[in-house]
């Protein structure tokens, strides 16, 4: 066999493409920008038109009660077009399109006040914008008590509330809220724990004092001494309040450690990031919202439409008779009805001694009109039943740049 030419491509696809010449790949890069430009004002067309019919929905809703915020309805949408979506955009660029799309068409139909665990910049705030938004409008809470209080009351149409971490377990107050308060769970997401420091000084080595709050703190405290052994460390109320003293004008040798966002926000600049020393940390947060009519004790929370598929999870409280076999009777009902527990957990009963009141999150629609008799049977054997929300299974976000100080919520 002659192998005189075997140093040539066996095929088209094996050989280098010429290199094309600046003026040829400045023409395809000129054509190409033509082609996203006309592509953008498709865009804006469709933008618009959906924007009219948001509008027109907020108009026939005007004089319905309930809220705008229906993320069933949501979910059941991105994970439409997630399973259509052909690429090459990331489904997860999709999704985060796409919640903008809806907290534009939500502000359309209603402006939507949300209640966080301020001031702005705490992570509450950030996971807040994450999953609901720009286009809502976000009121700063002294604490969880007013989160609580600015929902119930209506001022807030919805609030965003830490449940519980990963690492350190329930976020008691907010449960304890949940006693005190009539208001329901609308969704669930989970953000993961990350820390960034951030300074305007010119490098580590220049930072002298390290301001946080005192969990975030104890949460790099490995890192801090490897990286930063003779810096000072500075307790403060929030990691928002650290990042506002580091960028003050004067100070030219601090740091603060907190979200990663704060650095746009207040201004700095971004030295190390997931500096955290326990990694797989994460924070569940509840969007709460005031009660609405319908469903099983007039706290239906959402109404499935038509082939919809329904919730995923649903969280329940509830209070036992002081007599043996009361939990046990309980969980038997649920394994009876192939209900599945996730969580749960006991809590005391305020104001009265040595009562205690469980919450449980089980997998499974409890509002679902096949569960009536379920509920009935609940509501008798407990001394009080109350579900708190039936909802979708909410997303992980675990972006770079969605840094974290919820832990400073865990201490509210």
């Amino acid at each position: 066999m002659d192998d005189s030419n075997s140093h040539w491509p066996k095929n088209q696809t094996e050989a280098q493409a010429p290199s094309a010449t600046p003026d040829e790949a400045g023409a395809r890069l000129a054509a190409i920008r033509h082609e996203i430009d006309a592509v953008d004002q498709d865009l804006l067309a469709l933008f618009n038109q959906r924007a009219a019919l948001s509008l027109e929905v907020g108009r026939i809703k005007a004089d319905v009660p309930g809220i705008i915020f229906k993320p069933l309805r949501e979910k059941e949408v991105l994970d439409s077009l997630v399973a259509r979506n052909p690429g090459p955009l990331p489904d997860e660029h999709l999704r985060a399109i796409w919640r903008e799309i809806f907290s534009s068409s939500r502000a359309l139909q209603r402006p939507q006040n949300v209640a966080y665990l301020g001031p702005e910049g705490t992570f509450s705030y950030f996971a807040g914008v994450e999953y609901l938004g720009h286009a809502a409008t976000f009121h700063p809470c002294n604490d969880l008590t007013q989160v609580f209080e600015e929902v119930s009351s209506g001022n807030c149409e919805l609030g965003v509330v830490p449940l519980e971490n990963s690492l350190q377990g329930t976020v008691g107050v907010s449960f304890d809220l949940f006693l005190k308060h009539d208001v329901f769970i609308q969704a669930e997401l989970f953000s993961r724990i990350s820390h960034c420091l951030l300074s305007n000084a010119p490098s580590l080595a220049a930072v002298r004092t390290v301001y946080s709050h005192p969990q975030p703190l104890a949460q790099c405290g490995g890192w801090l001494r490897a990286h930063l052994p003779n810096a000072g460390l500075v307790p403060v109320e929030s990691t928002a309040a650290a990042a506002q003293r580091a960028a003050q004008p004067d100070q030219g040798h601090t740091a603060a450690i907190g979200h990663g966002k704060l650095a746009d926000l207040m201004g700095l600049g971004i030295l190390a990031s997931r500096i955290e020393d326990e990694p797989g940390n994460w924070t569940r947060f509840v969007i709460i919202g005031p009660k609405v009519s319908g469903g099983q004790g007039g706290n239906k929370t959402q109404n499935p439409q038509p082939g919809h598929t329904g919730a995923d999870k649903t969280s329940l409280l509830f209070t036992l008779p002081d007599k043996a076999g009361a939990l046990s009777h309980v969980l038997d009902l649920l394994a009876r009805n192939d209900i599945n527990m996730r969580k749960l957990e006991s809590r005391p009963l305020r104001g009265q001694r040595w009562k205690y009141v469980f919450f449980a999150d089980v997998e499974s629609d409890l509002e679902d009109p096949r569960y009536a008799p379920l509920l009935e049977t609940l509501h008798e054997v407990c001394t009080s039943f109350r579900i708190l929300g039936s909802y979708p299974t909410g997303p992980q976000l675990d972006r770079l740049d969605l840094h974290s100080e919820t832990s400073e919520h865990l201490a509210s």
